[in-house]
């Protein structure tokens, strides 16, 4: 997959596993791992998203806000934001507060959003969303989803959601896509400007739209 899709693709992730990549109606039928509680919050999330855009594809595009709603009603139902933006802050978030952590949490998903939000109502084709397994992941952290993107004439393309239970639910909290991480890309990104201004005001800049939450543009 071309590194220039990377952006679309970890923000479809961030919005409720990644529902540009697959249909789950259309997937094969499910392996054993399927059983598993992370790997079906998975697939539920994946049908019940692409369900919706479809069927509400013609009142999302007139009504952007509509669109938005949806897409942060789904959000905090199967991705921890809050935890997967302190993993993106790295040591910038020791000493942090909560609602610091929360606004910057709050702004890139904001920024991803208004970026890529209508490309999610143009799906091409007919991916399927194979599911192949579930590992545990070290330190009792969650455990480790390992997917697969299907698409007609194209290598399968490996996709991994790092999940943990937060409140009696699975929750996403990285994706892996071809081995590149939604939390270290931007990591990587923020760094630099996190420690020239700070959390409070590289969330303002994000809302403003001043810095660009996309892998390679440091931030501008």
């Amino acid at each position: 997959m071309k590194i220039k899709l990377l952006p679309l693709l970890l923000a479809s992730s961030l919005f409720a596993a990644a529902p540009l990549l697959a249909s789950a109606q259309t997937a094969p039928a499910a392996a054993p791992a399927a059983q598993g509680q992370a790997g079906k919050t998975v697939i539920d999330a994946s049908t019940r998203i692409m369900t919706t855009l479809q069927q509400r594809k013609a009142e999302f595009s007139k009504d952007p806000a509509a669109l938005r709603n949806f897409i942060n009603s789904e959000l905090n139902r199967t991705f921890d934001r809050d935890y997967a933006a302190r993993l993106v802050l790295g040591a910038h978030s020791r000493g942090a507060s909560d609602a610091d952590i929360k606004l910057f949490a709050d702004a890139m998903a904001d920024n991803l959003m208004q970026r890529y939000g209508s490309a999610l109502l143009n799906i091409q084709g007919k991916p399927t969303f194979r599911l192949k397994g579930e590992t545990p992941l070290p330190g009792d952290r969650g455990v480790r989803v390992a997917t697969e993107l299907v698409r007609s004439g194209d290598q399968p393309t490996p996709v991994e959601y790092l999940m943990r239970n937060s409140g009696g639910q699975w929750k996403i909290f990285d994706v892996n896509i071809e081995g590149i991480s939604y939390v270290q890309t931007f990591r990587n990104q923020f760094d630099a400007p996190l420690r020239q201004k700070g959390i409070k005001q590289v969330a303002t800049d994000l809302r403003s739209g001043a810095m660009q939450a996309a892998p390679g543009s440091n931030g501008k």
